[in-house]
């Protein structure tokens, strides 16, 4: 194992994308999708060989943390930092790259996530051990993935000047970041073959991180500064709210990654890598039968019915589809939703909708 490295686990999603499996206090992360293991569990369990639990953090909600306690209790209780408020990824960055430096002044931490999709788990050890190496050359490190195809739920990283081989991959200076973009966008990004999807995930220096903090977020990095100052102090979690509210939600991709330039990206092949970050994702995660559908923890029975995931939780019903076409029918003990695979990304739309409609607030 490299000496001095840490990982954190971003797990406190609100869980939207794949409702009504994923809810507020039953989110992606917490959810078993064709496995016995959760998604916070497998991203636990391939970090075996690289990091020890007592150098793995996770930052979460407190109405969330219980169970993820409860998933992985071989992980130290002092190991799961709590924000009182979701205030986007920078805040989350900031708080355990802090926890950390208090530990380690010498640390370098990768910024993981709770909820992907990695079969490939010695590739991805692999090239965490290579993005090591790299920050230790001072750059901020992030993970590209090689597109498969031309995606627009994805943001993208345009590669620049060469940095040379790093563990037998090549890696590269970031030369922008860009957004989701349109179709025709993202096919000209495939073709040019310089372009890499945002994983979200980042291996850095804690130094570093705070270097950059200060000079991009000096907001942030203020308020970071006055939680620090209290740490240890009997009433810190009160103070932490305290200092923790006026905190404005702004990701580390906008708020550190789009500006800095100290930004190198390590290009990543065949991880099988994926977001989940839409039930239509699931047909690039899951193989399918001879009609080209997905059952997942469902009693199904399907007529002439072709590309459709049928997906159930805790239920016993009989699921019966008859003359379906790219359908997704996900059925819960309380809610049922049916939509056109085409529709997937509204999913999100749809909760807004149930916030607004005056449901029991269980639905969410």
């Amino acid at each position: 194992m490299l000496e001095h490295y840490y990982a954190v686990i971003m797990a406190g999603g609100g869980g939207t994308r794949l409702w009504p499996l994923s809810r507020r206090l039953h989110p992606k992360q917490m959810i078993r999708l064709g496995s016995e293991r959760t998604l916070f569990q497998q991203a636990i369990d391939r970090l075996e060989g690289v990091f020890p639990p007592e150098r793995i953090l996770v930052v979460t909600v407190a109405d969330q943390a219980e169970v993820l306690r409860e998933q992985c209790p071989g992980l130290p209780e002092e190991n799961f930092l709590l924000e009182p408020e979701p205030r986007s990824t920078a805040a989350v960055v900031g708080l355990a790259a802090l926890a950390i430096r208090r530990r380690d002044p010498q640390a370098t931490m990768a910024v993981l996530t709770a909820d992907h999709v990695i079969p490939n788990v010695q590739r991805f050890c692999d090239l965490l051990g290579g993005a090591y190496e790299l920050a230790q050359q001072g750059f901020l490190v992030t993970l590209g993935i090689r597109p498969t195809q031309p995606s627009t739920s994805y943001g993208y990283i345009q590669q620049g000047e060469g940095l040379g081989q790093i563990g037998g991959v090549p890696a590269f200076r970031a030369a922008r970041f860009r957004e989701k973009p349109d179709e025709a966008t993202a096919r000209q990004f495939l073709a040019s073959g310089d372009h890499v999807w945002n994983s979200g995930m980042f291996i850095w220096k804690v130094s570093l991180i705070w270097e950059e903090m200060a000079v991009l977020m000096p907001a942030l990095a203020g308020q970071l500064a006055k939680i620090d100052q209290v740490w240890d102090a009997p009433e810190f979690r009160g103070l932490l709210k305290a200092y923790w509210d006026p905190i404005q939600p702004v990701s580390i991709d906008y708020g550190i990654m789009e500006k800095s330039a100290k930004v190198a990206v390590l290009p990543a092949a065949d991880l099988g890598w994926n977001d989940v970050g839409s039930w239509d994702a699931l047909f690039d995660v899951f193989p399918t039968d001879e009609n080209g559908n997905i059952v997942l923890e469902a009693r199904h029975i399907g007529v002439d019915s072709h590309n459709t995931l049928v997906c159930a939780d805790r239920s016993s019903r009989l699921i019966v589809t008859i003359g379906t076409e790219d359908l997704i029918v996900v059925e819960t003990p309380d809610a049922l939703m049916v939509c056109k695979r085409s529709e997937a990304q509204k999913v999100r739309e749809l909760v807004n909708l149930l916030k607004k409609s005056g449901l029991n607030s269980s639905y969410l």
